[in-house]
């Protein structure tokens, strides 16, 4: 059998060489041995014993079989042998939402909100997104790319297999695309599948100051339809908040992306309630975020429409918000509920999916089931990715995480420290399998 080995001298954890270019990991095909299975995020294909240990067996970077060691098939047994001494067999991790294509950073932002400020009062005396938006502009893609990268190294280091990145700091279809293109560029030289989602209606442009109604027809006639042409654009979100757009604005841009064919998600009830989830549930939304003040009848549209939630405690943490997302009205009304890190330069700079699994733990008070497929499951189902990620079975691509713990509850347990861990992202090799 193959045993577990460290990677090559110079690369880093997630397979990346030590000057941040790309290495493509190793084949992941094999039979990987001796697994266990996380709880209800894995389909074995034969009967199991709770207690068993399990195979997965890997063919051409799919998953092709996923049971008991004793029952492996014989038609797989001249696949390589590798052993997995016992390690927790989760899905790739999924981040959600972010940010995470952006120029500069905010951390006198930061500061200023210890001081006293609010996010509306930090917004008014110009910090806020549109700072970002600045910094961003005057960025070239390379750059862009450059600031980007590490962020990202350190998301798959921890096992991320999909990421959503948003654009929405460059309110111009310039420096949209520009982020676009770069969030494209990111998943090409990494090897990991990222979803891009448009969202030029983020915050208003202080040139269109009073003139909310002219950007949003930009958005809509201009910007949307250019991006989504060149093949930028896999989802579409706004938002929908007293700072940014109305609830007619957030429509319009639904409507043209519904005209576009390209689903929509939402930045939801996240200092007041807008109604909001109603709205995007209206349109079949993939996702509502943030959602701290979600009403009833959201939960209610959201539910009919198969809408996940999609809890972000790390901007709850860094607002010092105190307005608790409506978790037991989700999970009485059967709602699926996603964690993500929203990496963001202003309101979430966190660059820890198993941290954010924590905090909806420890803040929101999710149980380690819940959490663990909220970075998986649920938020895979959140990008619309439910049939090629999120799940640990036969017939998918194969994008899972072996960690040396011995039982599931660590993940969410430990913090400020990265367990060791074995990557198989795309069908290759990452980690300390390399």
């Amino acid at each position: 059998m193959t045993a577990f080995v460290s990677p090559p001298l110079g690369t880093t954890a997630n397979g990346t060489t030590a000057d941040g270019s790309s290495a493509t990991g190793a084949s992941a095909d094999g039979i990987w041995h001796g697994l266990q299975l996380a709880e209800g995020l894995a389909v074995a294909d034969a009967a199991m014993a709770p207690t068993a240990r399990a195979s997965i067996v890997v063919q051409q970077g799919q998953i092709r079989w996923v049971g008991p060691d004793a029952a492996v098939p014989p038609a797989w047994q001249h696949l390589p042998h590798r052993q997995g001494a016992g390690a927790l067999a989760t899905p790739g991790l999924v981040d959600c939402h972010t940010h995470l294509v952006y120029g500069g950073q905010r951390a006198n932002e930061f500061a200023m909100r210890l001081a006293g400020a609010t996010y509306e009062e930090v917004a008014q005396a110009g910090g806020g997104i549109v700072s970002s938006v600045k910094a961003t502009s005057a960025a070239t893609e390379d750059e862009l790319f450059a600031q980007a990268a590490p962020r990202l190294q350190a998301l798959l280091a921890e096992g991320v297999c999909a990421i959503e990145i948003k654009s929405g700091y460059g309110l111009a279809l310039e420096h949209e695309r520009k982020q676009l293109r770069v969030a494209r560029r990111l998943g090409e030289v990494f090897g990991v599948t990222v979803r891009t989602t448009f969202l030029g209606a983020h915050a208003l442009p202080p040139e269109y100051a009073g003139r909310s109604q002219d950007y949003i027809d930009l958005v809509c006639n201009d910007m949307l339809p250019a991006l989504a042409a060149e093949g930028l654009v896999d989802a579409v979100d706004v938002f929908c908040e007293r700072i940014a757009f109305t609830l007619s604005e957030t429509e319009q841009v639904f409507q043209t992306a519904q005209w576009l064919g390209i689903p929509v998600k939402l930045h939801a009830e996240q200092l007041s309630d807008m109604g909001g989830a109603v709205l995007a549930a209206r349109y079949g939304a993939l996702s509502c975020d943030h959602i701290e003040h979600l009403s009833a009848e959201g939960i209610a549209a959201m539910k009919a429409a198969g809408t996940v939630a999609v809890l972000l405690p790390g901007a709850y943490y860094t607002l010092r918000d105190t307005h608790l997302p409506p978790i037991q009205a989700l999970r009485d009304a059967g709602v699926p509920m996603a964690v993500s890190t929203d990496h963001n330069p202003g309101t979430s700079p966190a660059l820890s999916l198993l941290l954010m699994a924590n905090m909806a733990c420890t803040l929101f008070r999710l149980t380690v089931p819940e959490s663990l497929a909220g970075v998986t499951t649920h938020a895979a189902r959140a990008l619309g990715l439910q049939d090629s990620h999120g799940l640990i079975a036969s017939g998918r691509p194969a994008n899972f995480v072996l960690w040396p713990v011995a039982a599931a509850a660590e993940l969410a347990y430990w913090f400020g420290h990265k367990p060791p861990c074995t990557i198989v992202r795309q069908g290759r090799v990452y980690g300390d399998a390399a």
